[in-house]
Order: C-alpha cells, then sequence, then structure tokens
C-alpha cells in the first residue's frame, strides 16, 4: 500500500496544478494532473505542449505519424568535425597508453564479440520503438536527475515531430545521441552542453532533440544517422525541398569551439535556408493570390446569380402581372357577357306593355343617370320588381341602381329583403297612374 505522501499531492505540486489550470483554462483538475505528471511537473513544458494542441500542433504524447519524415543522410557536402581524443605525452604517458592498450583492445574486443552473439540469441529490444514519446521524456529525466536542469530545451516529443516543426517552421534542427557508456559523455554534459553560453546559444537559434541511444527511439535515430563516436551531434534543416543533415560534430567538444563550428555550418548553409524561405513565401504569396482571386471569381459568380435571380424574379412578376390583367380583363369580359345575358334574358321574361286605355294602366316616365328619358306602362297590379326588371334590361342603365321618387323622396323597394320576400305592387306602394321615377346610379357604391 502506498504511502499517504504518496497519493496526496504536496504543496507545491498543488500550487503548480492550480497555476497550470489559470494559464490554460482548462476545467478538468484529473486532467491538469494527468498532463502535468506527463511532463514530470514541469509547468512551463506543459503549459507549452498544452498550447501547441490548442494551436493544432500534435501532442508530444500522441503516437507518432505512420510515415516519419525521411532525412537526406547521403549528401556528400555534409561538414564534418571529430574531436580525436588528446593523444598522451611524455615518458609517462606513452608507458600508461602501451601499458593499457592491450587490456582495452581485449575489452572492447570481447565487448564486440558478446554483442554480436547475443544478437543471435536474444534480438536487440532497443529495434521495435512502442513509445517514443515516452523515451524521450524518459530521458529528459534522468538527464535532469543526473545533470540538473540547467540544459538547453529538450524537444519534448518523437524525432519524427521534431523533424516536422523544424521543417515547418524553417529552423535549424541539432541532434544529440546521448551515449550512456562513453567514457566522454559526462565531461561533455557537464562542461559542454550544460553551460549558460552554450544552451543560450542553442535556445536562441534552433530547436534541439537528444535521445540515449540506449532507448529504442534513440537506436532508431543512431542507426539512421550512422553516428561513429560519441558525444555525436547532427544538424538538420530543409535543403533542396528534403531535411537533409549540414554538419557533423562528433567526439568531446569544448564550449566554446562547439558555438564555433554550429555558427559556421549555419552560415554556410544560411543561402540554402533563406532560399527555401523566399521560395515558401513565394508560394504562400501564390496560393494567397490564388485564393484572392478565387474568392473574388466566387463573389463574382454570386452577384451573377444573384443577378439573374433578380432577373428572374423580375420577370416572374412581370409575368404575373400580366397574367393578372389578363385574367381581370376576362373575368370583366365574362362580367359583361354574364350581364348582357342576363339583362337579355330579364328582357325576354317582361310581361306584355298594356294598352293606352287599359284603365289598370300606369303611365311611368324614368329619368336615367345619363339624362336619357324612358317611358312605358304597367299596370297597378305588378310587383315592383317587374319595374326593376324592365330598368335592368336596358342598355343605358346602370349595373347596380335603385328607383327614386321625388316628392316625397322616398326608394321604391324593387328588390326582395329578408324582411319583404315579396316586393309590393305598383298600387301598394301609392303611385298613381301617371309618375316621374329617377334612376340613381349605386355602381360606385
Amino acid at each position: 500500500m502506498a504511502a499517504p505522501e504518496e497519493q496526496e499531492l504536496s504543496q507545491a505540486q498543488t500550487e503548480k496544478l492550480l497555476q497550470f489550470q489559470d494559464l490554460t483554462g482548462l476545467e478538468s483538475m484529473d486532467q491538469c494532473r494527468r498532463t502535468l505528471e506527463q511532463h514530470n511537473w514541469n509547468i512551463e513544458a506543459a503549459v507549452q505542449d498544452r498550447l501547441n494542441e490548442q494551436e493544432g500542433v500534435p501532442s508530444v504524447f500522441n503516437p507518432p505519424p505512420a510515415r516519419p519524415l525521411q532525412v537526406n543522410t547521403a549528401d556528400h557536402r555534409v561538414y564534418s568535425y571529430i574531436v580525436s581524443r588528446p593523444q598522451p605525452r611524455g615518458l609517462l604517458g606513452w608507458s600508461y597508453y602501451l601499458i593499457m592498450l592491450p587490456f582495452r583492445f581485449t575489452y572492447y574486443t570481447l565487448l564486440d564479440i558478446f554483442r554480436f552473439a547475443l544478437r543471435f540469441i536474444r534480438p536487440d529490444p532497443r529495434g521495435r520503438v512502442t513509445d517514443p514519446v515516452g523515451d524521450v521524456v524518459s530521458f529528459i529525466h534522468s538527464f535532469e536527475e543526473k545533470y540538473g536542469r540547467s540544459h538547453p530545451v529538450f524537444y519534448q516529443g518523437t524525432y519524427s515531430q521534431a523533424l516536422n516543426d523544424a521543417k515547418r517552421e524553417l529552423r535549424y534542427l541539432l541532434v544529440y545521441l546521448h551515449g550512456d557508456d562513453h567514457q566522454d559523455t559526462d565531461e561533455f554534459c557537464r562542461n559542454t552542453l550544460c553551460t549558460e553560453e552554450v544552451l543560450t546559444f542553442i535556445n536562441t537559434r534552433m530547436l534541439f532533440w537528444a535521445c540515449s541511444t540506449s532507448r529504442p527511439e534513440g537506436y532508431r535515430v543512431s542507426q539512421a544517422l550512422r553516428e561513429n563516436t560519441y558525444p555525436f551531434l547532427a544538424m538538420i534543416m530543409l535543403k533542396d525541398r528534403k531535411m537533409t543533415v549540414v554538419g557533423r560534430l562528433e567526439g568531446l567538444i569544448q564550449p566554446e569551439d562547439l558555438i564555433n563550428q554550429l555558427t559556421f555550418i549555419m552560415e554556410a548553409n544560411q543561402t540554402y535556408l533563406m532560399s527555401e524561405r523566399l521560395e515558401r513565401e513565394e508560394r504562400n504569396q501564390t496560393q494567397v493570390l490564388r485564393q484572392q482571386q478565387d474568392e473574388a471569381y466566387l463573389a463574382s459568380l454570386r452577384a451573377d446569380q444573384e443577378k439573374e435571380r433578380r432577373k428572374r424574379e423580375e420577370q416572374e412578376q412581370k409575368r404575373q402581372e400580366e397574367e393578372a390583367v389578363r385574367q381581370s380583363v376576362l373575368a370583366e369580359e365574362r362580367r359583361r357577357r354574364t350581364l348582357e345575358e342576363e339583362k337579355e334574358r330579364k328582357s325576354k321574361c317582361l310581361p306584355p306593355e298594356p294598352a293606352v286605355d287599359d284603365p289598370d294602366s300606369v303611365k311611368i316616365v324614368f329619368k336615367l343617370p345619363n339624362d336619357t328619358r324612358v317611358e312605358r306602362r304597367f299596370l297597378f297590379s305588378q310587383s315592383l320588381a317587374v319595374i326593376y326588371d324592365f330598368l335592368f334590361s336596358l342598355k343605358e342603365t346602370p349595373e347596380k341602381f335603385q328607383i327614386v321618387t321625388n316628392f316625397p323622396r322616398r326608394v321604391l323597394p324593387c328588390l326582395p329583403t329578408d324582411e319583404q320576400p315579396n316586393p309590393p305592387t305598383l298600387k301598394e306602394a301609392g303611385l298613381s297612374r301617371s309618375e316621374v321615377l329617377f334612376v340613381q346610379d349605386l355602381t360606385d357604391d
């Protein structure tokens, strides 16, 4: 069972957890804790990785791409700088060297034979990479435990991810392969790599990726770069559209010499990098121009489509208006034809005009709205509807009208209503043997 102090967070870890949550805006405290634990509670690296994820850069804890970026190592123009071990000086030095030479030769020979034989018995476990990010992060932790935190900023991701970032950002990538068992490794890490001037130089000018060759990811990279001795450094950059090794530094190198050699490599290849940047900028400008042209074309196309749509709408509206006018004309024509047919029918249904000497006849003079006068005789026993039908059958009569007496002025109830379904007779209406009636036009009403 774990101890209580291993289960609970320390005060420093709690403060980092809260600070990380404030900086990233993550709501899940468990996710914040897992992220910090993955980065060994290094809040700067955790925050940077989180920001990279938000910007679309793959997380360093994501698996590497199925097809990693290839590096060109066959360029014959690669600058190579090898630092040989110092030769023995003086009689004592040469004596010690000659005495130890057989032992060293025997030791390394037997070691090589043992490793060669071991390959047939048990395959090298480093040949199978299963957790490349874990290999890198584990190396960084062990490096910091042994040499402290004052070192160049390690790229916390796979070798392939570092190559992709260097290619995308057009930056130099410095690769360091750490040989755990090499006799010069400790001195190089303590007295060269971790010095203030070296780490400042590397941090401000390039990406820095490192891993131990004892781990599968580091071993895989060592097989690709084919180093000869340790410490080993390789400078990689985008050259001729390929990630290319442009410099190799092998052996124990001093801080000032390392800076000078890296500066020389960068200056010698600066024209290639500038050419790549100009070419990329030109491609970007071409892409932007093409995008602007496409957007302008689409805008013009949309404007033409909108213009065509409005034209179709106007044509459709005009067609509908013309159709409405045509239908109105047809309706008016049908209405007139129906009215004429109705007038003709009413005319045929009128009773015959009584004789002049008929004692039951009534002589009526009608004054029409157009100032014409019409005269006809009716019988006292006939309904006022007969008078209305007679006037309706005349062509000069308005479509809608009413019949009005002059003195006293009153409207004759010629049409049936709900209260009086049968209009009165002429006698019931109080008409005399000779009447003058006025036809009032109601069409406008």
